[in-house]
């Protein structure tokens, strides 16, 4: 089969059956890498984004699962310290969970080569948006990656270049998975009025609509 059949947009597109799931040492040796020293990707599967100006249930390829995609932030020299970091959206912003963690590549020793920083999704202004099941797990190079590359511009720039895997939570899902299951167990009558089932399932379906359609929410 000819390659052009698999491609859509100028990004590769997946044969029915395959699925884009790379480990952490993939992702950061076999693509952040070569993107930030321009070198040539196995496949040109990550698209690049503007972090700033999306809300993550705008972003393209498809609805549900991981998502992942390029973004040139502000280097770490640029951004303000502290031990939170806060990164704009459209209509709220991602705010980091925790340190970040190493990445270490198991090929080369454990050598350290990332960090990773999870993320969430508030909706509003920082630093009183409203949370979100928005999950965001952003890597980026480590120093010493960065000194390997004989690109000094990239050293000394104020931007870089890092690659996230958006995904939303699906905690609501497993919530309502668990109440239909009790009513079934308690096996209510399709005539039954009880209050107390219904509204849990529609406050539950109606989470998800608000962080799914945020946007059309706030409209």
């Amino acid at each position: 089969m000819e390659r052009k059949e698999f491609m859509q947009h100028g990004l590769v597109r997946l044969p029915p059956g395959f699925r884009f799931h790379p480990t952490e040492e993939e992702l950061v040796v076999q693509y952040l890498r070569r993107k930030a020293f321009s070198f040539p990707l196995p496949a040109a599967i990550i698209p690049e984004i503007d972090l700033g100006k999306l809300n993550p249930w705008d972003l393209p390829c498809g609805s549900g699962g991981e998502k992942y995609f390029f973004y040139l932030r502000e280097s770490k020299s640029e951004q303000k310290k502290g031990r939170v970091s806060y990164q704009k959206a459209r209509l709220g912003y991602w705010k980091s969970m925790g340190k970040e963690k190493p990445v270490l590549a198991s090929s080369h020793g454990n050598e350290l080569v990332g960090l990773k920083q999870v993320m969430v999704f508030y909706r509003g202004k920082s630093p009183h948006g409203s949370k979100t099941d928005w999950i965001m797990n952003q890597y980026s190079l480590s120093n010493n990656e960065l000194l390997k590359s004989s690109t000094q511009s990239l050293i000394a720039s104020s931007k870089e270049w890092v690659v996230c895997q958006i995904f939303v939570k699906r905690r609501s899902m497993k919530l309502r998975v668990r109440n239909s299951r009790h009513e079934e167990n308690l096996q209510i009558p399709a005539t039954s009025s009880s209050s107390s089932s219904s509204s849990c399932i529609t406050e539950d379906l109606s989470d998800e609509e608000e962080s799914v359609n945020g946007e059309e929410a706030m409209s």
